[in-house]
C-alpha cells in the first residue's frame, strides 16, 4: 500500500486545489455560516452553477472521454479531486445519483441515440435524476418488485408505486425498474427504462423525515406511457442493469455518510460529567471512543487500499461495501453515545442547545436510513459471506418459481 501520490498525481493535486481556490462559490459558504435558508429554487440554482462550472473547467466529468466533456483521467484522480473538492462542503449533493450511478448506466446500456441525449446534459448539471427501484413491498429484495409495464404497440404502459426516492422532486429523469412478464421467475420479468419525471401519469410526494429534511420521496404510476426507445438494455435484461446499478450505487453510498466521528465525541465527552467527573475519563467512555478511533483508521485503511489499486489502474476489492457497513453502524452507535453524555439535554433539540448539537441529532436521525440505503446490513453482510468469503448462499425456491405464483 502506498500513502504518497505519485508527481502526476501530486501535480494533479496541486492543480486541482488551484483552481478550488479560485473557483469555490463564496456565496455559498457565507449562506451556509449564517444559517440562511434556501428555497428549493435557490438550492438547485446554486448546485446547477457550480457542477457546470465545474464541468466546464473539466473537473466534473474527469474520467469520461473527451466526446462527454472529460478528460480520459485516471480513476485516481477523479479521487484526488473529490478529496480536495470535499474541503470546501460545496453544493451539488442532488447530482450524485446522476453522475455517480445513473448515468454511467445510460452510457453502459443505452444507445448511441441515448448516450448522446442524456450523458452531457446530466455531467454538466443541466438535468437532474433519480433511480427508482424500491417500493412499499419490496426494498432489500429489489427483484420483487410489482410496479408493472405491458406493451402497448410501441409504447409501454406503467403502474405501480415507489418509495424512498431521493432527490425526484428535484428530478428530469430517472432509471425505472418495471416487471414486464409477471410469468417468468422474479429476476427474469424485469425492465429497465429511462423515465421523464414530468410524463403525465408521474406524482411525486416527499416524505417528511424525522430528521426534519424530504430528500426522500415516494413516486406514483397511474397508466404513464413510455416509449419504447426508453429501454435501458433488452426487455427481460432488467436485472442485469440492476446490478450493475446497484454496484454503483453501494460504490458511492460508501462514501462521506456525514455522521459524528470520534474527535467531535471526544470534545463532547470533555464538556459533560459522569458521576461528578469528566465523562472522558470515564473507562467506558474512553473504550467505546477508542473502538470507533480504531474503526475509523481501518477503513481510512481500506481507502487507501482502494485508491492505490486505482493508482495502478487496478479495481479494487469489496471494500465500500465493508466500509458501507461499518461507518453506517458506527455512525448510528456514536450518535446514541452522544445524547446519553448529554443526558436529558440529549432529548432536546438543536434550536435548545446551539446549530453544533444539531449534528449530532440528525445523525441520530439519520443513522436508521444509512443503515438500509444502499443495501441493508444484512445485504451487505450476505454479499460479503457468499461473494468474498465463498460461503453457501441462502437457499431460495422463489427464484425459480414463476413471479404471479408467489405469495403476495
Amino acid at each position: 500500500m502506498d500513502f504518497n501520490d505519485t508527481p502526476e498525481e501530486a501535480a494533479f493535486r496541486a492543480e486541482a486545489r488551484a483552481w478550488l481556490e479560485a473557483n469555490a462559490p463564496s456565496a455559498w459558504g457565507e449562506m451556509a455560516d449564517r444559517n440562511v435558508a434556501l428555497s428549493d429554487e435557490q438550492f438547485v440554482a446554486i448546485s446547477k452553477a457550480w457542477q457546470a462550472r465545474k464541468f466546464d473547467a473539466g473537473y466534473s466529468a474527469l474520467a469520461w472521454p473527451p466526446e462527454f466533456g472529460g478528460r480520459n483521467a485516471s480513476r485516481i484522480q477523479e479521487v484526488i479531486y473529490r478529496q480536495e473538492e470535499a474541503r470546501y462542503a460545496p453544493p451539488g449533493g442532488i447530482f450524485s445519483i446522476g453522475i455517480d450511478i445513473e448515468i454511467p448506466i445510460v452510457h453502459a446500456f443505452g444507445t448511441a441515440d441515448q448516450r448522446e441525449r442524456y450523458v452531457k446534459r446530466g455531467l454538466r448539471g443541466e438535468e437532474i435524476w433519480c433511480q427508482l427501484f424500491s417500493e412499499p413491498a419490496a426494498g432489500s429484495d429489489v427483484a420483487g418488485i410489482r410496479t408493472s409495464a405491458v406493451r402497448d404497440g410501441d409504447t409501454w404502459v406503467v403502474s405501480g408505486q415507489k418509495i424512498w426516492t431521493s432527490w425526484a422532486h428535484f428530478s428530469d429523469f430517472g432509471t425505472l425498474l418495471v416487471r414486464t412478464d409477471p410469468h417468468a421467475p422474479k429476476h427474469k420479468g424485469l425492465s429497465m427504462f429511462v423515465l421523464d419525471m414530468k410524463a403525465p401519469g408521474v406524482t411525486v410526494r416527499p416524505v417528511k423525515q424525522m430528521t426534519g429534511g424530504s430528500e426522500f420521496n415516494e413516486v406514483f404510476f397511474d397508466e404513464v406511457r413510455i416509449p419504447e426507445s426508453q429501454l435501458l438494455g433488452a426487455v427481460g435484461d432488467g436485472w442485469k442493469v440492476a446490478v450493475a446499478t446497484l454496484m454503483h450505487e453501494r460504490s458511492s453510498v460508501g462514501l462521506g455518510l456525514g455522521f459524528v466521528d470520534y474527535e467531535e465525541l471526544i470534545g463532547i465527552a470533555g464538556r459533560t460529567t459522569l458521576g461528578g467527573r469528566p465523562s472522558l475519563e470515564d473507562g467506558r467512555v474512553r473504550e467505546r471512543i477508542a473502538d470507533m478511533y480504531l474503526n475509523t483508521r481501518a477503513l481510512t485503511l481500506l481507502a487507501f487500499r482502494a485508491q492505490t489499486a486505482l493508482s495502478r489502474g487496478e479495481t479494487p476489492g469489496p471494500e465500500q461495501s465493508i466500509t458501507k457497513a461499518v461507518s453506517a453502524a458506527q455512525g448510528q452507535q456514536a450518535s446514541y453515545l452522544a445524547m446519553d453524555l448529554m443526558d436529558r439535554a440529549g432529548l432536546l433539540t438543536a434550536e435548545s442547545l446551539g446549530e453544533a448539537w444539531g449534528a449530532v441529532s440528525h445523525s441520530w436521525a439519520w443513522g436508521a436510513a444509512m443503515r438500509i440505503a444502499g443495501g441493508s446490513d444484512e445485504i451487505l453482510r450476505n454479499i460479503l459471506a457468499e461473494r468474498v468469503l465463498g460461503l453457501p448462499g441462502d437457499i431460495r425456491v422463489d427464484k425459480t418459481l414463476p413471479f404471479d405464483q408467489l405469495p403476495a
